[in-house]
């Protein structure tokens, strides 16, 4: 369990395949604070730290989390929004967010608005997953509200603590982003459609 609020930004310093799986290498800040089997999520993506070696740490995506992720199209040299799981007892800064990625989104755009940021996204609306205004949403593991909510898009607002302290100074129209809708609207959704 996550809260979406970023420890800290990762770089990718080592890709390997093997078979199906993907094998990432990240040298980060709080390395030294992990333990092997420990979660970890990068951009919203909770994987295992499988290995460890002094600045960096190794963890192993599989065919699902590349199937239905960005993480197939990191490459050496990218940052990744980094979270450890939430200890028992802390404060939820941000709101619950699992680690699993729902599906994968679009930039359409990216508007400087006299200090802040306006980034809006869309997304498939086939899967049943929506937004609602001032609701929670997970972009690349970042804990934000929905601004605007539409049919198959929404939009976030970012602060400048938020625009340095993550990748979204990377993101621009086109990027493809990890998505997890908000778990309480998805039991709804869930509980809705059955009803029906």
């Amino acid at each position: 369990m996550f809260t979406g609020i970023i420890e800290d930004l990762g770089i990718v310093t080592k890709l390997d395949r093997d078979q199906g799986n993907l094998h990432l290498t990240i040298k980060s800040a709080i390395t030294q604070e992990l333990k092997i089997d420990q979660s970890v999520a990068h951009n919203g993506i909770c994987l295992t730290v499988v290995s460890i070696n002094n600045d960096t740490y190794t963890v192993t995506a599989i065919k699902e989390t590349i199937d239905k992720t960005n993480i197939g199209d990191l490459m050496v040299g990218d940052i990744v929004n980094l979270e450890r799981a939430m200890k028992l007892g802390d404060r939820l800064d941000g709101h619950i967010v699992q680690g699993h990625v729902d599906q994968i989104g679009f930039c359409q755009s990216v508007k400087e608005e006299n200090g802040s940021w306006s980034y809006t996204f869309d997304y498939d609306d086939t899967f049943g997953n929506v937004t609602i205004e001032k609701g929670s949403i997970t972009v690349n593991g970042v804990s934000l509200t929905v601004v605007n909510s539409e049919k198959n898009k929404f939009s976030v607002a970012i602060i400048p603590y938020t625009y340095e302290h993550t990748n979204f100074k990377s993101l621009q129209k086109g990027s493809k982003i990890n998505l997890e809708f908000d778990v309480l609207g998805k039991y709804i959704q869930k509980l809705y459609q059955n009803r029906l």
